[in-house]
């Protein structure tokens, strides 16, 4: 089997590269690639990768997450995170190959309390928000071969994040204010890269013709957070490990998201429905924490 890999060093990208290389021959690209095109940008280019590669299955993990940045740049977002899913679309709809994508919390604006189904009607707040709903239904109008992974509030043991941050802030200064108004699950970019491996590999075992496992998915862990939860949890579990790092915060203190006025606005409830996910693939989704301390235990 091949694979194309776009978006090979982003937080899912990275991982991939490791969960998606026992499946078969793995083609990993990012925007700097030189021997094939990688750059979403470059819609020629993209398309005449995917001509020239003919993979089985394409993974899209790239995308414009600069969310407040986005409201600056919408016509560059809307190319890569609409336009450009669009034409992979289109090129594996040729092939009759798979196409795999990422999608995001931020198509839905975030009201009530319930965890959102996939079925629940999409109202966008922001520019990255509206250019990732529409990516989607790219994908839907071209390709019936399509696992749309929709999830949120992503991390990963590489790069930066906001554990990260809080540990470096929780060195810094005695007092934190966190956000204690928007809720959701943290969820790992490894455990986004294993699912996603496991149900390829479902997936393409199904007998020809039988699509059932096609559209778009809830990928989340179990359980629920805020950034003021989520960041007490952190720095509980640093304090805990006995690291070198000596945190001096004394106090975590709540605050709403009006305190911290940002370009895009964010969505209050980013609790996603697994359901659908779990039974389709038969997965249980482990607890937000798990993972959370997983990490720490790599970067502390």
């Amino acid at each position: 089997m091949k694979i194309l890999l776009l978006g090979k060093n982003g937080q899912v990208g990275w991982e991939l590269q490791r969960s998606l290389a026992p499946l078969g021959e793995v083609t990993a690209l990012d925007r700097h690639s030189t021997d094939f095109c990688g750059d979403l940008s470059n819609l020629p280019g993209l398309a005449e990768a995917v001509q020239m590669l003919r993979p089985d299955v394409i993974v899209n993990a790239a995308a414009h997450t600069a969310v407040d940045k986005a409201e600056s740049e919408p016509e560059l977002a809307h190319l890569i995170n609409a336009t450009a899913p669009g034409v992979l679309a289109q090129e594996a709809h040729q092939l009759g190959a798979w196409l795999v994508h990422y999608s995001t919390d931020y198509v839905f604006d975030g009201s009530g309390s319930q965890p959102w189904l996939e079925t629940d009607t999409p109202a966008p707040l922001s520019v990255y928000g509206r250019t990732k709903l529409e990516g989607e239904q790219l994908i839907a109008q071209h390709c019936q071969k399509h696992l749309i992974f929709r999830t949120s509030w992503v991390y990963a043991a590489r790069g930066g994040n906001f554990a990260k941050t809080m540990l470096r802030l929780a060195r810094e200064r005695e007092r934190l204010t966190v956000i204690d108004d928007q809720w959701g699950a943290p969820t790992g970019a490894e455990l986004i890269a294993d699912v996603t491996a496991h149900a390829i590999r479902q997936v393409l075992q199904r007998p020809a013709g039988q699509q059932g496992a096609a559209g778009i998915f809830h990928l989340a862990t179990s359980g629920q957070a805020n950034w003021h939860l989520y960041a007490k949890h952190v720095l509980t579990q640093a304090a805990k490990a006995q690291s070198a790092i000596k945190l001096i915060a004394k106090e975590v203190a709540t605050v709403p998201t009006s305190a911290f006025p940002t370009p895009a606005r964010r969505p209050h409830n980013s609790r996603l429905d697994t359901a659908k996910l779990q039974a389709t693939f038969g997965l249980r989704l482990p607890p937000w924490q798990q993972g959370v301390d997983r990490m720490l235990a790599e970067i502390l």
